[in-house]
């Protein structure tokens, strides 16, 4: 799948393959960055893979997140037949077994398909789907590139959701030879936007603008007191947005080639000097991501207002 609704077109060979592996349901977040992946003609769209994001806060957390994808792709009127996959159900219970999904089978049958165009895979949650496919199928580390919203602040790491909801799969992939870009905590919270802008530029974009910042706002009323970390009443942070952002625009001056490191149990780093160097994004370019975003929402709603 490849939305191509522009006056634009991007070159044959700027096009790259795309897995979007997603806890949309944990938070209020992933679902901004999924509709701007839906809309980046620059992306040939493989699938949607529904990640889990730990039992503690529900147990059916992975079903939930592809209940999100169904109604997303339902809301643009775009076809789910083909684009969206189980994830795995829970973490990783140790470094050596895999947690077999389909969202698993089809990062392995997509990075084995005989295609020169680069497969990229975001992970806006867990890493649990990519290190299982990597277990079950380790010759994918040389045949794709994993991009990740994830991890704490270089070099000393520290708590941070994503990766807790998984340590043993970050460290697999840690320790692995395929190409990562991580962009850690640090990063991924410059994304923050005002609910005023966003019920300005999204809201009155038919009728997924209108239910990005609808959940968004229920959802922060849900959250309650433990929203207050990184929202202060009207602002949020849009942080898995930048998964989509640096795969448009790559930010070439605004990241370091960082040893991976191995995670300790509290999420520390410690570097065991054994791991390749990975990409690890120091800051992002909110303005470009989300003026993107704001873009590409307001021309799909010209388009297609009527119907969506």
């Amino acid at each position: 799948m490849r939305y191509t609704e522009y006056a634009f077109d991007v070159p044959e060979e700027k096009i790259v393959r795309v897995i979007v592996d997603t806890d949309a349901k944990n938070e209020a977040d992933d679902q901004f960055a999924v509709v701007q992946a839906m809309l980046s003609p620059k992306f040939e769209q493989v699938g949607y893979i529904a990640a889990h994001y730990g039992r503690g806060k529900c147990p059916n957390a992975m079903e939930n997140s592809y209940k999100e994808l169904e109604t997303i792709f339902d809301l643009m009127g775009f076809e789910k037949e083909g684009m969206l996959y189980h994830g795995a159900k829970h973490a990783m219970p140790d470094k050596k077994t895999p947690v077999p999904s389909e969202g698993a089978e089809l990062i392995i049958r997509e990075a084995m398909k005989n295609d020169d165009r680069p497969l990229y895979v975001l992970f806006l949650g867990t890493l649990t789907d990519l290190a299982s496919a990597y277990l079950m199928e380790p010759r994918i580390a040389k045949r794709m590139t994993a991009i990740w919203i994830g991890g704490g602040r270089y070099p000393n790491g520290g708590e941070e959701y994503n990766l807790g909801n998984d340590i043993h799969a970050a460290n697999v992939m840690f320790a692995s030879s395929m190409e990562m870009w991580q962009i850690p905590r640090n990063a991924y919270q410059m994304m923050n936007v005002s609910l005023a802008e966003l019920e300005l530029k999204v809201a009155p974009c038919g009728k997924i603008g209108h239910y990005l910042l609808k959940q968004l706002n229920e959802h922060a009323h849900e959250a309650g007191p433990r929203a207050s970390a990184y929202r202060t009443g009207e602002f949020w942070s849009l942080g898995d947005n930048p998964a989509v952002g640096v795969l448009l625009n790559e930010q070439r001056f605004d990241y370091d080639w960082i040893q991976a490191p191995s995670v300790s149990a509290d999420m520390s780093y410690v570097q065991t000097g054994l791991n390749r160097p990975i990409r690890v994004y120091r800051s992002i370019d909110s303005r470009m991501i989300l003026e993107d975003l704001f873009a590409k929402l307001a021309l799909f709603h010209q388009k297609h207002g009527k119907d969506r």
